[in-house]
């Protein structure tokens, strides 16, 4: 992919480019996100990329689901992170909400307080809930 990340990250200059932002984690598997919130926004990203191997992978084992079901008509129109807390050593939250279509309808959005845990130096999304 190129142009600018789906996530929406901004440096000095503007928006930051796929490859330089959550491209490096979905397009190699060795480089893990630093931090919950670079997580987040690289799953953001996969979902609005249709990259479930990599939602997949960046789930929880113990509340992952055996699969996803994305119907062919959703598309990820826009993210804005509104927090981003560590709540433990190897624990944060995040909470964002995120912009979507599903078919002609008007654009939605969802607004969710994501749970993350790291382990073994990788973070991993746990789960989530409406504020």
């Amino acid at each position: 992919m190129t142009g600018a990340c789906p996530c929406g990250r901004a440096g000095a200059f503007g928006a930051l480019p796929y490859a330089a932002c959550c491209g490096r984690y979905l397009d190699d598997p060795a480089t893990p996100a630093p931090d919950a919130e670079s997580l987040m926004r690289s799953r953001y990203t996969a979902y609005a990329l249709r990259r479930e191997d990599y939602v997949l992978a960046t789930w929880d084992a113990a509340t992952r689901p055996a699969a996803l079901n994305l119907g062919p008509a959703l598309r990820w129109t826009g993210l804005q992170v509104l927090d981003h807390r560590d709540t433990g050593p190897d624990a944060a939250e995040v909470t964002f909400t995120a912009r979507y279509t599903d078919g002609p309808g008007p654009e939605q959005a969802v607004r969710e307080r994501s749970r993350f845990a790291r382990r073994e130096g990788r973070w991993f999304y746990l789960d989530g809930r409406t504020p």
